[in-house]
């Protein structure tokens, strides 16, 4: 009889495979090489025995958005071989924690919450990489700062002590094509590259619209649903 958690770890690789053929088959349509895109296995609402199955499987970045729930799990999984990435809106108030954890943090879209977490990576004595997230819609409610308040993002990062400006982030709008928004990304991020040659990379496409992303020059996506199931939320 296979027991649950073989059960599992054969679920969560057969589910990495599908996206790692994805990926591949974007890759090879869009002409780029594998190795420019980077998986990141989203994990929140999941527990730290998927990511400890997905360490094992080869998965090296790992995205969280509820600084609560990525804390703990950083804690726990502190000998795994992973990177840590926050993917979700982030208050001010939570810069210092997420930066004692995350390696990457993709939602900064705002001067004083660079300066926050700036604050917290030198508190830490860490080097935190940064990713201006992008408004490409009109719904405040998603975060990101808007096209033309990206240069001013971007330089407050940068003159951070303990941040590396890394690139942009952007989620695609709900309800239409993401590729226009996909275009318009990369256009903004080699506009920041203009001004910051070393902030190369495009956080960019989900488990429904990774191949337009990568065909838009994603070179990070973020999938969770795809690579490890829908769950039922846990409720108190």
């Amino acid at each position: 009889m296979t027991d649950v958690s073989t059960a599992r770890r054969e679920e969560i690789a057969a589910g990495l495979a599908q996206v790692e053929r994805r990926i591949a088959e974007a890759c090879a349509a869009a002409g780029r090489p594998r190795e420019e895109v980077t998986l990141v296995a989203v994990t929140k609402t999941y527990p730290v025995s998927d990511i400890r199955i997905l360490s094992g499987l080869g998965v090296r970045d790992i995205g969280e958005n509820r600084d609560q729930e990525a804390a703990a799990k950083a804690r726990d999984c502190a000998g795994l071989p992973v990177r840590w990435h926050f993917v979700g809106q982030l208050q001010t108030n939570k810069a210092r924690s997420v930066a004692s954890y995350a390696d990457v943090i993709h939602s900064v879209d705002r001067p004083r919450l660079a300066a926050a977490l700036g604050r917290g990576a030198v508190a830490a004595g860490r080097l935190v990489t940064c990713l201006v997230q992008v408004a490409l819609d009109d719904d405040p409610g998603r975060g990101g700062v808007t096209p033309d308040g990206v240069p001013a993002v971007a330089d407050a990062v940068a003159e951070q002590e303990g941040l590396v400006l890394g690139g942009v982030m952007a989620v695609a709008p709900l309800g239409t094509s993401p590729a226009p928004a996909f275009a318009r990304l990369r256009e903004v991020a080699e506009a920041l590259r203009a001004a910051h040659p070393r902030a190369s990379m495009i956080s960019a496409g989900m488990s429904g619209d990774l191949a337009e992303a990568v065909a838009h020059g994603a070179t990070h996506v973020r999938v969770g649903t795809a690579l490890l199931g829908r769950r039922t939320p846990f409720v108190r």
